[in-house]
């Protein structure tokens, strides 16, 4: 029975007794992290159909696009935290539960303010479940194979966020808006059986004291910070709470004894810079596939499942290098691939923006986009890799919430900086507002790519499998 064993990483391998089978347990997670990722992006291509089905203006569409990030972005410290206390099974199981019953309930709505609650809830399901996926896969896997792992979570996961775009073309030209949701109910409801049979009750044997002040302290930054970011009346009142907040959060955790946020994961150089090029990659993804949507449909004049199909390149050269890397990174370390990876992911953006003009094809954008993805592929699961290498199990939660909340402001940021440039550039005709857009996002990237090669090169001891082990 799952969660009956114990697991040990010992000589590079996963010794157990009774213990469930740990590339199982990674389906699973892989499941609610798809769902949580494609809901990123899937939406976007309803909004037509929402906005004629159910009367709404641009401001509601809005906080229906956006009340899912304010949710999840804002409370992953929090809930990260709270896998470390309660155990990141039962919070994964719950997460996913309620996930899959917003979702039933946003497909189901039949007004806009019913739509963005249930977007909020599913927000808030999503950052339930998502800070324990990193938590088990780092209990169950031991450090010789993590990168392999992280690898295979990071392809899923990049499928997931650039397919939404295809996959939403295509449900809701058949079926409506109300499918983009009700796609979740029976995936949802089948990885919540799933994660209750192979799904291991990981812990890591250390008790923690709950830090109220703490949460109430960085949950509310965090929501000034995403409030500002997508609420444009909001952005000088949101960014003052966030850094009031966040500052006092700051003096509030030095010197704690059970802080939310160790604040001694950012003596560690490799988890303090990984934790900024995971930011800045996630910042360039969403602000990259914005405005390649709007190139190519407004532009171009390719349909929304055209335009998805477009991108299918990128998809395919992400799925495959990924897992790859992870093994790479298990091997010789994540330097060098983080660097490699963010120059390429950088080249083909700047070619992207470069190539184009008004009369061309999809063809055009198979070269840019296959260096786009195999770019993302060596950098992603290798960032997440060495950021979690050197930090201690108790801690993983905290570390991997704090991660998850970077990826996911760095998404906010990213839309909402992409949009300005891109409206800003609109004087100029639509080709150049999406060149100089993209252009600030290979730049963005390049800089990451320096940033990498401080990333510190894997030591000797580095390479030795950990003796740590954590019961399940």
């Amino acid at each position: 029975m799952a969660g009956n064993g114990r697991f040990r990483a010992w000589e590079g391998t996963v010794m157990s007794t009774a213990g469930p089978n740990p590339w199982r347990v990674l389906g699973v997670l892989c499941i609610a992290n798809f769902l949580v990722l494609l809901d990123t992006t899937i939406v976007n291509t309803a909004v037509p159909d929402l906005m004629t089905r159910l009367d709404v203006g641009i401001g509601e569409i809005l906080w229906i696009l956006n009340g899912y990030l304010l949710a999840l972005a804002s409370l992953l410290v929090f809930f990260g935290r709270l896998g470390d206390l309660a155990g990141p099974r039962r919070l994964f199981v719950l997460g996913l539960a309620v996930f899959t019953l917003a979702s039933a309930l946003c497909g189901l709505a039949d007004d806009p303010a019913w739509l963005i609650a249930a977007r909020v809830a599913q927000g808030i399901g999503a950052a339930i479940l998502s800070p324990q996926a990193f938590v088990l896969i780092a209990a169950i896997f031991p450090p010789a194979r993590r990168g392999a792992a992280f690898g295979l979570f990071t392809a899923v996961a990049g499928i997931a966020a650039i397919s939404g775009p295809t996959l939403g073309g295509l449900l809701v030209t058949e079926f409506g808006w109300q499918s983009v949701f009700l796609l979740n109910v029976p995936v949802g409801l089948a990885g919540i059986v799933l994660a209750l049979r192979v799904v291991p009750d990981a812990r890591t044997g250390r008790p923690h004291r709950f830090d109220v002040v703490g949460v109430l302290l960085v949950t509310a930054g965090l929501v000034g910070v995403v409030y500002g970011l997508i609420e444009k009346a909001g952005t000088v009142e949101g960014f003052a709470v966030a850094i009031v907040a966040l500052t006092a959060f700051v003096l509030w955790e030095r010197g704690r004894k059970d802080p939310l946020i160790p604040l001694g994961l950012y003596r560690d150089r490799g988890y303090r810079i990984a934790t900024v090029l995971t930011g800045a990659t996630a910042f360039s993804i969403a602000g990259f596939l914005l405005v390649f949507v709007l190139l190519t449909q407004n532009l171009l004049g390719m349909s929304p499942l055209m335009s998805g199909v477009a991108a299918l390149p990128w998809t395919l050269a992400l799925s495959a290098v990924a897992p790859v890397a992870g093994r790479l990174a298990d091997r010789f370390g994540g330097r060098w691939l983080l660097v490699g990876g963010l120059a390429l992911y950088a080249a083909g953006v700047a070619a992207t923006a470069l190539l184009p003009d008004e009369t061309s094809t999809a063809a055009v954008f198979l070269a840019p986009l296959i260096a786009v993805g195999v770019g993302q592929g060596l950098a992603i699961a290798p960032a997440t890799t060495e950021a979690l290498r050197a930090i201690p199990p108790d801690t993983v939660g905290a570390a991997s919430g704090v991660l998850n909340t970077a990826r996911h402001v760095g998404s906010a940021l990213g839309a909402a900086v992409s949009g300005v440039l891109f409206q800003a550039g609109l004087a100029d005709g639509e080709l150049a507002a999406a060149r100089t857009t993209f252009l600030v996002l290979a730049v963005v990237l390049a800089a990451a790519a320096l940033l990498a090669v401080r990333i510190p090169a894997r030591t000797t001891e580095s390479h030795r499998p950990s003796t740590e082990s954590v019961a399940v």
